[in-house]
């Protein structure tokens, strides 16, 4: 038995939930990877996982074995990454989870030109949902986040996000383009169903300046239910392109649409809210090349900085306000 191809075959079946799903990772015929774990649990004469028709779980055993499994797996990474550190072009697999909108966005966008410069490494995206911290069964995870990170891992400024409220220019020649939060009350509005908003969406204008001005804010409280609520990033952004109404969305979302004009920010002179950015990874002392070259590709595609590179393309950034929390 190739000890080392069973650890590496085991930790994939856990990471992908299944058999069936490691098998189509690994490109191997699932009775192939079912012998391989069967005969790792031979070799020590224990159970790993106990298995269902329809699911798998960790023993005991399993969990304590995988997280030993983990780390002598990157340490014999790490080892080659530093042996071959200078001498070999970054190449391999590296497993990057991100956020759904983010990945439709801005990477499927981005990513032909990394791999034209990086032909021989591979890439696979995982983008299940929201995304606020590491997980440590990837090589690189991208964060949004409103809150400062925390935990213990490397991360790297991407950019700030804006969400700012746009509709299609149809819609606002039909129902005429706001002036003041205000009146949004009476307008169709697109949103996400969070609690926050039965108290309403606070919105501000300008900034704390040298001469101590003081930021102005207004919370807005709709007259009538929203015309649709989804969690969903875009479908809200389809339906916003379509003309239901206005929405609120990331900047990074809706770039092209605004320097295309299928969409039009509405009320530029306010704010609802920004989130940060980040690519991070488990600590580690020895980066493997490939995951290094990934993320300064990444910090050099946005910026790397605290600043919506998005709508500063689009010619709509908003003056940058210090603190976001003045109320008038």
């Amino acid at each position: 038995m190739d000890l080392m191809r069973a650890m590496k075959v085991f930790v994939r079946v856990v990471d992908e939930g299944g058999f069936a799903k490691a098998a189509r990772a690994l490109d191997l015929a699932p009775p192939v990877v079912t012998r391989i774990v069967a005969e790792l649990e031979g070799h020590l004469n224990a159970r790993l996982l106990n298995r269902t028709t329809r699911s798998i779980a960790l023993t005991e055993v399993g969990e304590a074995y995988l997280e030993k499994v983990r780390n002598i797996l990157v340490e014999i990474e790490e080892s080659e990454a530093l042996a071959d550190e200078g001498t070999r072009e970054p190449r391999g697999h590296l497993r990057v989870l991100c956020p759904p909108a983010i990945a439709v966005h801005q990477l499927a966008k981005h990513l032909p030109k990394f791999i034209e410069r990086h032909p021989q490494v591979s890439i696979e995206l995982h983008s299940p949902g929201p995304v606020e911290t590491v997980d440590e069964a990837y090589d690189l995870t991208i964060i949004a986040a409103r809150l400062p990170l925390q935990g213990e891992f490397v991360a790297r400024l991407l950019a700030r996000s804006e969400v700012v409220t746009c509709a299609s220019p149809e819609y606002l020649d039909r129902r005429g383009r706001p002036s003041h939060p205000r009146e949004l009350r009476t307008h169709d509005a697109l949103v996400p169903p969070i609690s926050e908003l039965q108290r309403g969406l606070t919105f501000v204008r300008g900034s704390m300046g040298a001469d101590g001005a003081q930021a102005e804010t207004c919370t807005v409280v709709a007259e009538k239910r929203p015309t649709l609520s989804s969690s969903h990033i875009d479908t809200m952004y389809a339906a916003a392109l379509s003309g239901l109404g206005i929405a609120g969305l990331p900047s990074f979302v809706i770039e092209d649409a605004l320097m295309e004009n299928a969409l039009e920010r509405v009320l530029p002179d306010w704010q609802l809210f920004d989130t940060t950015l980040w690519v991070a990874m488990p600590s580690r002392k020895h980066v493997p090349a490939r995951t290094r070259v990934f993320i300064d590709f990444l910090v050099g595609v946005f910026g790397g900085a605290d600043r919506d590179p998005w709508l500063e393309a689009a010619g709509c950034a908003t003056p940058r306000r210090s603190n976001p929390t003045v109320t008038r």
